[in-house]
């Protein structure tokens, strides 16, 4: 039977895709926290009080980055070179989503907007994060090898979104409100078609890798795009919705880390 449990297993059980699995993973953090590095640096001065939440959301996923490497170097693997078409945070800002890699390369200080657009984004990939996350946990969260690692990750995840919902709503009382749910529209939209986009990928490689057979690889697929117009058609509402959550606060603390994946 086709399910997500067996369907993680089978990639967790073979080196190759292992491999794959965790180096994608690794840049995508490595990727996220560089980035949040930058905005902190390049906060305007009027919202110099969200830099240290930007810098624990950035040290939080160069921790995930370690991890996924930790976890390679237990296998005895190193990281392989990430395909472009496998690339989601490339992907997403060739779509204009989000703050561009050059203008955040500058020396410049980011705008009010700027600000609203890195949180709104962050609401969008983030809810993805937690969710991903929150399934892993369900089916390996005791799992030997993987599961104290997911179990971290989560945590961090529910904490970057209950930060983004818990800013924006204060933003939006500040009076960005109609920018925020304009970002929050296009960014959703679009990272439903790259994430479809992404999984078809991910999933082409795996499959390869561990030599589905066809009927196989076409049910993934056809489950992918499946999922992606169920999302189009009104799933990426709750991507865009806005409430108080009930961790506060949560990056208002120094990043949490363990000697193991120091």
């Amino acid at each position: 039977m086709l399910s997500a449990r067996s369907l993680f297993q089978e990639i967790v059980d073979n080196d190759d895709s292992f491999q794959l699995f965790c180096s994608i993973a690794a840049s995508g953090e490595a990727q996220g926290g560089w980035e949040n590095a930058r905005i902190a640096a390049l906060v305007p001065d009027a919202m110099r009080d969200l830099a240290p939440k930007i810098t624990r959301h950035g040290a939080d996923e160069d921790k995930h980055g370690r991890i996924f490497q930790a976890l390679l170097r237990k296998r005895g693997l190193q990281a392989v070179p990430v395909p472009p078409e496998t690339d989601y945070t490339m992907l997403l800002e060739r779509r204009g989503i989000g703050l561009a890699h050059d203008k955040l390369r500058r020396q410049e200080a980011l705008s009010e907007d700027d600000i609203v657009v890195y949180l709104a984004h962050s609401r969008v990939t983030e809810q993805r994060a937690a969710d991903q996350m929150d399934m892993l946990v369900k089916y390996f969260g005791d799992h030997p090898v993987v599961g104290k690692a997911i179990h971290m990750i989560s945590n961090d995840e529910d904490n970057h979104l209950a930060y983004c919902h818990e800013e924006l709503l204060r933003l939006a009382r500040a009076g960005h409100g109609r920018t925020i749910q304009r970002v929050l529209r296009e960014s959703a939209l679009a990272e439903i078609a790259v994430y479809r986009d992404v999984s078809l990928a991910v999933m082409d490689h795996m499959g390869r890798l561990l030599h589905w057979p066809a009927p196989k690889a076409a049910l993934l697929a056809a489950g992918i795009r499946g999922m992606y117009a169920y999302e189009r058609f009104s799933g990426w509402h709750r991507m865009v919705a806005l409430r108080m959550p009930e961790r506060r606060n949560a990056l208002g603390g120094a990043p949490l880390t363990t000697p193991e994946y120091a």
